[in-house]
Order: C-alpha cells, then structure tokens, then sequence
C-alpha cells in the first residue's frame, strides 16, 4: 500500500502529459486533437504525439492545433514500427507528473483528464472506462463484440491471470512508468497488457476510472476486423509464452482444439449477413492463435 492510500498526502499532480501514438490516422487525429482541446482540467496539459512513420498527412494535421494546443508537440519515432516504441519515445520527453495514453482513433470525452488525475492522486495507475456507441455503427458494435471496459478492470481469462487495461486511456504516474522501462517493444499488440501485468507484479496498483471516459472506435470493415483479431491472437500467445514462469496457469490444449472445431462447423454463418462478420472476426481470433502457437513453438489455443 503506497502513502497516499494509507491516508498520507495525495500525490500531486500539477502537469500532465497526453501521449498519442500515431501512424496514417489523418481521418481521425483531428476529432481526438479537438476532444483535447475541450478538456476541463485546471492543471497544465502538454499533448505530445509520437508519430510512427505516417505518410498520409498526420503530422501536417497535428501541426495545424499548435495554436488551439499550446503545449502540442510532434516527435518523430518512425525508427521503429509499434505503438510500443511510439509511446516510449513521447513518454521519455514527457515532463508531467501523469502520463495519460490515448489512441489516434478514438476521442476521448469532456473530462477525461480530471477523472483519470482524481484516480492518479491516491494510486500508480488508472484505467479510463471504455464508451462503443457513439464512433460505431451496430455492424462495427457486432463485429467485435462486447467491450470488456465498459464496467470495470477486464478480468484474463485465457487462462485466468491478473486484470488488464487497454492502452486507449490508460494513466500511470510518470516515475512508475520509468521505473517499468515504459512499454516492451517487442509487442505489436497487447503491450498494454503487458505493462498492467508489470506493474502489478512490482506491487503497484490499477484501478478503474469510471468518470474518465473514452469513445473507442472499432474497425467498421471485415479485413479490418479480421486482421485485429488475427493481431491479437497471436500476441495472446506471446504472452502466454512471457508468463508461464511468472504464475500463469497453463492452457490446456483440447478446450481451444474443440472452439476451433465448433467454429468451423458454424462456418456455414458466412451466408447471413447478421452473424458474418461475428464468424470472421472469431477466425482471424483462433487463425491468429495458431499462427502463434507455430511461431513461438508452445500450444495454446
């Protein structure tokens, strides 16, 4: 229990540092510069964005809000591909006391700052709620499925580990992130995950932050959702391979031998329009996984 959760002083926060990872978000960077710009926060706010090697007009567009953004800054971290290495290269310029990660696509709602900085205050880190109806149409909404962060801290359960947080509004006090090593770039996916299982096993805690709310946008089309799911599924190994000898249990591999084979026979689903793109994005999910489970040698499906 840290000294602010055991009824000392809160930590104080007087500048916070929003980091979005970019790359070819030019449809939508400028919604979520916009939803920054509305924030209530009385502190000092900076908004770096780390801007992986786009070549659609991003930094252009990013360039335009210095004036409505005063503290906006642009860093290249097109050296290497991930959002990992996007985020770590805008955290080690950071200078707030809260470092608060948001994504390109999304928009973050009217006082997100202040729900996520009255959270940071007492703990190490916060994780913002998750809103999916306003950027998604009802297909968007079917293809991927239920948002686990609507309500709480998303439980693991493949196989059952510690909670976990979306990288899509996540805080963490700077000195706690420096202390972890920031993201591991190893990850393409699931790097936040990774981090909120760091951070925990060095005994820091995550909370959820119900008043810091996030509008998430899914991908709107089937190769888009296809290829999220595949992503996922492959680094759901990954990280199962990086826990193992951490206290994760292990994954017994008849149970995903059996979804997979109950998936392929509910493949004749690919004739209704209404349960299509469910059936596919659940493909790209156990496709991803078996591609996993080739490339890192392990079964875990």
């Amino acid at each position: 229990m840290t000294e602010d959760e055991a009824g000392g002083p809160p930590f104080a926060i007087e500048r916070v540092s929003v980091i979005i990872p970019c790359l070819n978000a030019a449809a939508t960077l400028g919604a979520q510069l916009e939803a920054l710009g509305r924030q209530t926060w009385q502190g000092d706010v900076e908004v770096l964005v780390g801007d992986n090697g786009s070549t659609d007009g991003s930094v252009e567009l990013a360039e335009s809000f210095r004036n409505r953004l005063p503290g906006l800054r642009i860093l290249s971290a097109s050296d290497r591909g991930g959002p990992a290495h996007a985020k770590n290269i805008a955290a080690a310029a950071a200078m707030g006391e809260a470092l608060l990660f948001c994504d390109a696509d999304d928009e973050v709602a009217e006082g997100w700052i202040d729900g996520l900085v009255q959270e940071l205050r007492s703990h190490e880190a916060a994780a913002s709620r998750h809103e999916i109806e306003r950027l998604n149409s009802e297909h968007a909404r079917r293809l991927h499925g239920d948002a686990a962060q609507q309500h709480g801290l998303p439980g693991y359960t493949n196989p059952p580990f510690l909670d976990h947080a979306g990288g899509c509004g996540l805080g963490v006090r700077r000195h706690v992130f420096e202390e972890l090593g920031g993201f591991d770039e190893e990850y393409v996916a699931l790097e936040d995950t990774d981090f909120c299982w760091r951070l925990q096993l060095a005994g820091h805690r995550l909370v959820f932050a119900p008043e810091a709310v996030v509008h998430v946008r899914f991908p709107a089309t089937l190769r888009g959702a296809f290829r999220q799911a595949a992503r996922y599924g492959r680094y759901n190994v990954y990280i199962y391979t990086r826990y193992r000898s951490r206290g994760m249990p292990r994954l017994p591999a008849l149970p995903g031998l059996l979804r997979l084979a109950s998936l392929l026979l509910r493949s004749p689903q690919l004739l209704s329009k209404s349960a299509r793109g469910r059936w596919i994005w659940l493909a790209g999910w156990r496709l991803g996984r078996l591609g996993g489970c080739l490339r890192y040698r392990t079964t875990a499906f």
